[in-house]
């Protein structure tokens, strides 16, 4: 009988949330063939590839989105059961969420820094979309979280901002409704974007809504629209900086703890995640 294991389908999912293999690998903290045979597995057990590659990057067919989304539902449900059920062990576990928004540029300093002040926790890590980082760790599913918040302004540090991206030919169409990709609920910056159309009385249209942020650059880079992304500088691959349409809030990313993990250790990790921020002059891959 055929089976899906809950490792690779967490290496799937992370691929789609991190926009690759290399950055998956990354932040999962494992090799890139280790979650390139993850994937393989995994369209061994349905029969069908998931996976399409188009030169460096990294798209899914129908059958692979689809299991990307009962994937999430899935982990989710696995790790509510665990949760429940789970005799504590004696070497502790640490399970941190983190937006997919940079996780390739933050995780490794967490990590580092993870290691050094618990050398004996083991840590394991999540990434998904804000929204759905804050549900897991209201529910108990988190010990820490890395979230965006948008209207707080970064301390000098932590230079995050949001910026208009698209492709390098596209333009907005004159006289007609901006044509934007759009994340779809629950999404953090969906309504910071309706919010921004509606006080500039800009005319839009949602021409695209996606589940992941693999999806929405993939998207952006079609030139299917504008997408709101959250950046350290200009440039990211593939697509350009618009300009013309409504500035964006300010947005930090912040760490958050359950209750019950000590404020020094989210202190810890929040200084990890904006010395991460302070020593790249890179855009924000993959949120």
């Amino acid at each position: 009988m055929d089976t899906l294991d809950v490792v690779p389908l967490r290496s799937l999912v992370a691929v789609a949330s991190c926009g690759g293999f290399h950055r998956a690998a990354a932040a999962l903290h494992l090799s890139q063939s280790a979650v390139s045979q993850h994937v393989r597995r995994l369209e061994q057990v349905v029969g069908a590839p998931l996976v399409e590659r188009s030169g460096r990057r990294t798209t899914f067919t129908p059958r692979g989105e689809a299991l990307i989304a009962e994937a999430r539902r899935l982990l989710d449900l696995h790790d509510d059961i665990l949760n429940a059920v789970r005799v504590p062990r004696e070497s502790a576990t640490l399970v941190l969420g983190s937006t997919e928004h940079g996780a390739e540029q933050i995780l490794p300093e967490i990590i580092a820094t993870l290691d050094r002040v618990a050398p004996d926790t083991e840590v394991r890590i999540r990434l998904d979309r804000t929204a759905r980082v804050s549900e897991a760790l209201a529910a108990g599913r988190l010990d820490l979280a890395v979230i965006l918040k948008l209207g707080e302004a970064s301390p000098a540090q932590n230079s995050l901002r949001l910026e208009w991206y698209a492709a390098p030919d596209w333009k907005p169409p004159a006289g007609e409704p901006v044509p934007l990709v759009q994340f779809d609920p629950p999404c953090v910056l969906r309504p910071a974007v309706l919010d921004l159309m509606a006080a500039s009385r800009h005319p839009f249209r949602t021409a695209v809504e996606v589940g992941d942020l693999a999806g929405g650059q993939s998207a952006a880079r079609s030139g299917l629209g504008a997408i709101l992304l959250p950046v350290v500088d200009s440039g990211l691959e593939g697509l350009r900086p618009v300009a013309g349409l409504p500035e964006p809030p300010p947005v930090r990313m912040v760490v958050q703890g359950r209750d019950g993990v000590p404020g020094h250790l989210v202190a810890t990790v929040q200084r990890a995640v904006d010395l991460a921020l302070s020593d790249t002059e890179r855009p924000l891959r993959n949120g």
